[in-house]
Formats: C-alpha cells, structure tokens, sequence
C-alpha cells in the first residue's frame, strides 16, 4: 500500500506542476523571517540558506522549507493548492532564484539536504557545470528534480527516521 502511494505521487506531481502556470516576479525578500524554520523537520532555514524552498500558492498561502524533500512533501499533501511561484536557494549565492529557471544537479559527492541524493539549483549554467565538474552529479532542470525527490521519498524519509532513532537512543543513553 506505501509503494502504491508514493508510486502515486511521483506520477501525479510532476503532472500538477506541468499544469500550474508559474507566475514568475521578483522572489519575496524575507522568506526566512516568514518562516525561520522548516515546519516539517525543524531545521533552520537560514542555516540552509543555499537549499531552502519558498513555495506560493494559489490560495494565498506559503510555505517555506529547508529542502526539496520537505517542500515535495507539502506540495504532495496540499495537492489542492496549486504552487503558483516556487523559489529555491541558489547553492553559490544563498539567494533565492526562480526553481523552474534554475539549473539544478542532482546526485554527486555531496550529501543533500533531507535526501541522500542531493538536488541543488544554480542561478547559471556555468555555476552548475562547475559544481558537477568538482563534485560529480546530472544536470536537470526542476521538473527533474522535483521527479527526483518524489522517487527518493520512500528512501529518504526511513533514513531520516533511523538518524533520529539513534540520536534518541544516544540522548537517552547519555542522560
């Protein structure tokens, strides 16, 4: 029943994105003060600066998250609420950019933020070709990153699960 649920979600959102017109503009300049930390993990947003997503939706509402895995989890569970702009952390610059205009890497030697296989947008082609020429990984563009993140999800969030489970167990121990 999971397989088939998270099977499900990564056919289906790839399609919805497809779908939504993004409206582009000028990315919001306090994002972070908006949401300071991801409201799914708990993770700092400034922190992660340079993987951070701000998602605008068409109801009006937003959501800011410290990765792409959290941001594919909100917009999986809001599935009636259609993304309208999407913004990501530039991995060199921390700025946010637009995600459907940005040049993403996926995969490499570096570890991602929430996801083993990492999924990192670049402002530039040039600033990607250099990020993949010293630490590996494929050029994509959001669609294929966001496919990525949906088809990590399973993965992911049982390694994020057994991280937590041993810290738990270390804190426990230790106190």
């Amino acid at each position: 029943m999971k397989k088939l649920f998270v099977l499900a979600l990564v056919l289906l959102l790839p399609l919805s994105l497809i779908l939504t017109p993004v409206q582009g503009g000028e990315p919001p300049a306090n994002d972070i003060s908006k949401a300071p930390a991801c409201p799914l993990c708990g993770m700092d947003r400034n922190k992660f600066n340079f993987s951070r997503v701000f998602i605008e939706y068409d109801d009006g509402s937003t959501f800011g998250a410290c990765s792409l895995h959290c941001a594919a989890i909100d917009m999986a569970v809001n599935i009636d609420k259609g993304p309208v702009n999407i913004w990501v952390g530039d991995y060199n610059t921390k700025g946010l950019i637009d995600a459907e205009k940005a040049f993403w890497v996926i995969g490499g030697k570096k570890m991602g933020v929430m996801t083993k296989r990492a999924k990192w947008a670049f402002g530039t082609k040039q600033a990607a070709e250099q990020f993949i020429q010293q630490f590996g990984g494929q050029s994509s563009n959001f669609e294929g990153a966001a496919k990525a993140a949906y088809e990590d999800m399973y993965q992911d969030t049982r390694m994020i699960r057994e991280k937590r489970k041993m810290k738990r167990m270390r804190m426990k121990k230790n106190s």
